[in-house]
């Protein structure tokens, strides 16, 4: 019989999110994980199979965790400027990196993520009353304002304009 373990996976896990969309998959090595977790190596390859293991079960956790609770607000969102603010105001780190770096090489993670954007799409569209194609227009819009870096002032900026539109 084996020792039990050591680490609570669940807190493994919810540490990976953060490493993982700090650094993306590619800049976080076994090596960073072993330190930054916690975790022998012997173990993290007995509790996640491997590095991958880890980040799809992360990545995961990221969408139930943070992207779901995003769908919520924004099925309540009244107005394009609304929903703008809430998705430039959540944490979707995670899930823009795995869009950019993981998705193109990997089939389970452009899985994952096209179901994300999907989602935010749908429920953006249901909530506003729009078309899906204007719904995917705003989610990508949304997110190119997360990855030019300065979201505070340019989501501002378009929601202020937006809400003249109306």
């Amino acid at each position: 019989m084996g020792r039990p373990r050591a680490f609570d996976e669940d807190e493994v896990v919810r540490a990976a999110v953060t490493l993982f969309g700090g650094r993306a998959y590619d800049g976080v090595s076994v090596d960073d994980l072993v330190s930054h977790l916690g975790v022998h190596r012997n173990s993290l390859y007995k509790a996640f199979g491997s590095k991958r293991g880890l980040y799809l079960i992360a990545l995961r956790r990221h969408l139930a965790e943070d992207v779901r609770p995003l769908l919520d607000s924004l099925a309540d969102a009244s107005d394009a400027a609304t929903a703008l603010r809430l998705v430039t105001s959540a944490d979707l780190d995670l899930l823009l990196l795995a869009a950019i770096e993981r998705a193109p090489v990997d089939e389970e993670v452009a899985a994952e993520v096209t179901a994300a954007l999907a989602a935010i799409d749908r429920v953006i569209a249901d909530a506003l009353g729009v078309p899906s194609d204007l719904a995917a227009a705003l989610t990508a819009t949304a997110l190119g304002i997360l990855l030019r870096g300065n979201p505070d002032n340019i989501a501002t900026a378009l929601a202020q304009y937006l809400s003249t539109l109306t």
